[in-house]
């Protein structure tokens, strides 16, 4: 990452004894701190409703740090100079009472106020009015928020509405933490930045694209919240609409955020609507039922602890998309995403059209065509699948596959590929926009899986069943292979 200055932060962080707090933004801080990417004076005050001493609050921290890192990044006078940035507040988030004690914190002469609000978002709202009502936000200040943001448009409008009468759209950061990923800012080099890309991108030589993004785990302990929202809110309108956009934007004018993000939302507006047929035809919906994974047996969702046994939320979703514009008519987009998958995979596959008049052994043209392949998780990477004469003195002119790596951890051996959080945490430090997603963003990513649930409900469409540790219900693989096409699966 770059060491250009990082300005110096009052960082507030909400939530500071959750999950995400433990597990993300205490290691990518730290991390930060390590590289000599935070400002000498930066400071972090964890704010939860437990009851403890700043003391008992940095041993949690190092405990959590001790648990995710490896032993040669914990360094003890870098761990030291970290842990001694770390102050603690017991506070109520809904009531203004006790947020003087934020205000009383933050040193507004000699830096910004962060406000990482690491908490559902039904309370966003309460803490934005409360730190204005205290006192406690400077006119630089900034607010971090997790994605998804509501449960549909409606609230989501509701949400950010109560963020925006706080702070300015300029102020607000919207987090998905794919978009932090090394790759998915590659695909803004790769594309714009080579011809050999750059030229190809669009429906005379694309023949279709596929994005899947595959959990191994199941619900996690999280069913209160994951049986009202379901995968379709949790990662295709969190996450895959995203990815979605960065693959079909056309150019932007310069790299600042909003160019970038009005390109975006175009393709969000190009959407084509899933209605009628088409939505029984090119969507499908799955949960999971028992099965293994990785040779261990695991319970069906509706087995699950806590769990309402006559619940239809979806653990999958695979679909087929149509933006319709001049680039892409005629090119389908598949998407897949579900939980308790065989593997914990990631990636975008661009398929390239066959060549129009073949000259090779007629018997190889069912040869795939080029691929380019773009892996976000286990391993970040990218791989070029060409077509080249297979080596020996009596093969004549017989092709063969084979991939053209670039693999980060290969490629740049001696460089740590930074963990997203790492990223996104730098640039809101930075003040810089442009890996964050805005308001309208999120709006017509909302408006269109509305309808789409709409047509569920309306159309009677309970989930399909899979067996844990398969790659879905049966008919997401019928939905792509009636395009005489199939889920690229070299894993």
């Amino acid at each position: 990452m770059s060491r250009d200055i990082t300005p110096d932060v009052d960082l507030a962080l909400f939530g500071a004894l959750g999950d995400l707090a433990l597990r993300k933004l205490y290691p990518a801080l730290y991390h930060l701190d390590r590289e000599g990417l935070l400002g000498d004076t930066t400071r972090i005050l964890g704010l939860a409703r437990h009851e403890q001493d700043v003391d008992s609050f940095r041993t949690s921290v190092k405990e959590a740090l001790n648990k995710r890192l490896k032993p040669h990044e914990l360094e003890k006078a870098c761990l030291e100079r970290f842990l001694a940035r770390i102050d603690y507040q017991q506070l109520d988030f809904a009531t203004v009472e006790g947020y003087d004690a934020i205000r009383d914190w933050h040193d507004a002469t000699a830096r910004p106020m962060v406000v990482y609000l690491a908490v559902p978002a039904s309370i966003y709202g309460d803490i934005c009015a409360n730190l204005q009502a205290s006192g406690s936000l400077d006119d630089e200040a900034r607010v971090v928020v997790e994605k998804p943001i509501g449960y549909d448009l409606e609230s989501s409008i509701q949400i950010n509405d109560a963020i925006g009468d706080v702070f300015p759209e300029s102020r607000i950061y919207r987090m998905d933490h794919y978009l932090g990923k090394e790759t998915v800012q590659n695909l803004i080099a790769l594309r714009f930045a080579n011809p050999l890309f750059g030229n190809q991108w669009n429906q005379n030589q694309i023949s279709h694209v596929e994005i899947t993004v595959a959990e191994k785990v199941g619900i996690e302990g999280r069913w209160g919240y994951f049986d009202e929202a379901g995968q379709l809110r949790d990662m295709v309108q969190n996450h895959l609409l995203q990815l979605l956009c960065l693959i079909a934007m056309d150019p932007p004018s310069n790299l600042d955020a909003d160019a970038i993000r009005d390109e975006k939302v175009k393709v969000l507006k190009a959407l084509k609507p899933l209605v009628g047929e088409e939505l029984s035809r090119n969507v499908v919906r799955g949960q999971y039922i028992g099965g293994s994974v990785d040779g261990d047996s695991v319970p069906g969702y509706l087995d699950e602890e806590g769990a309402n046994t006559s619940s239809h939320t979806e653990t999958f979703v695979a679909m087929k998309l149509e933006v319709a514009n001049w680039r892409w008519a005629g090119v389908p987009f598949y998407l897949r995403t579900g939980k308790r998958m065989p593997e914990k995979m990631s990636q975008i596959v661009i398929h390239f059209r066959q060549q129009p008049h073949y000259i090779f052994d007629p018997d190889q043209r069912g040869l795939a065509a080029n691929k380019l392949v773009i892996r976000l998780q286990p391993e970040e990477g990218i791989a070029l699948q060409v077509l080249t004469k297979d080596s020996g003195l009596d093969k004549g002119m017989r092709l063969r596959p084979g991939p053209l790596h670039l693999d980060f951890n290969h490629a740049f051996p001696k460089t740590r590929i930074p963990d997203a959080y790492e990223r996104l945490l730098l640039e809101v430090m930075k003040g810089q926009q442009y890996l964050f997603v805005r308001r309208d963003e999120v709006e017509y990513a909302w408006k269109w899986v509305d309808q789409l649930i709409a047509g569920w409900e309306s159309r009677d469409m309970p989930p399909r069943r899979y067996p844990a540790g398969s790659w879905g219900p049966v008919a997401s693989i019928a939905m792509i292979t009636q395009d005489g096409r199939s889920w690229y699966e070299d894993y």
